[in-house]
């Protein structure tokens, strides 16, 4: 009897361990993400047409990058599903997004624009590079910040579905799928490779906003008690499985635009009220 109850006790503090070794194969991911970002100095010399190893440096960045996202979500559902939420797993989380969705997305934007210029970028154009980089780390830091606060005083959130400011993974997405679809618009970048950190910088900026953005987490965790919320649900892998590359995009795409648009939503009925 004791026996059992010892190896009860092992088993759950051993099963603790699941959603925190999800959270490292999330910190892992950015880690190789900014390590992978850097090997595309090994075509610096190669011309911007002829670039196909290039660019399929970035594609794997940005596909480590997603792949963060889906442990991201793995150990919230995890430590849900194991009663195993902690204030350490919560800091941890935040310290693994602040490196995968702040730090790699990051660098991958300076090193990108970098090759956009075809590796010649005046003093000029690196400073403000340089800027709108450090915007958008900047916003990232501040808002996993405001998230700890949030999940340490519970009542500070009035309603727990929606997001004050873009959440980080969010603003990752959108810096990602600009990467996958760059091979069909090569062109438009690179005769305005400044949108990339330009949008970057906005990214930053909407992180740390009092926008609300839809918690994407807690919508598909209640679509089996939701029949509408399923029903998105599936037209969204539909739409993914049939476009693709275009279809991720659109989706991120919208989800960018839909705080700003319910933001305006909200003051605009406010004032009619």
């Amino acid at each position: 009897m004791k026996a059992r109850i010892k190896f009860s006790e092992v088993g759950r503090r051993l099963l603790k361990w699941i959603p925190n070794s999800l959270t490292l194969c999330n910190s892992l991911c950015g880690f190789a993400a900014i390590l992978y970002t850097l090997h595309a100095h090994e075509y610096r010399f190669d011309s911007i047409v002829n670039s196909g190893s290039a660019m399929s440096v970035f594609n794997t960045v940005a596909v480590l990058i997603f792949s963060a996202m889906i442990f991201d979500a793995m150990d919230g559902v995890a430590a849900r599903l194991l009663n195993a939420a902690s204030m350490h797993g919560i800091q941890m989380d935040s310290l693994s997004d602040m490196v995968t969705f702040g730090v790699a997305p990051a660098v991958l934007v300076v090193v990108l624009t970098n090759f956009l210029y075809g590796w010649h970028i005046s003093s000029g154009v690196t400073v403000l590079l340089y800027i709108c980089g450090g915007v958008y780390l900047g916003g990232a830091a501040l808002r996993l910040a405001t998230y700890n606060v949030a999940a340490m005083e519970e009542n500070s959130r009035k309603n727990p579905n929606w997001f004050s400011g873009m959440p980080s993974p969010g603003a990752a997405a959108a810096l990602c799928v600009v990467v996958f679809l760059m091979p069909r618009f090569g062109g438009f970048f690179k005769d305005y490779p400044l949108i990339l950190p330009l949008y970057a910088a906005l990214l930053g900026a909407l992180m740390v906003s009092k926008v609300p953005y839809l918690h994407a987490g807690r919508f598909f965790m209640t679509i089996r008690h939701n029949r509408k919320r399923l029903i998105a649900t599936l037209l969204l892998l539909l739409a993914v499985i049939i476009f693709r590359l275009p279809g991720l995009a659109v989706i991120v795409t919208l989800y960018v635009l839909s705080g700003p648009v319910i933001g305006i939503y909200n003051l605009a009925t406010k004032k009619d009220s």
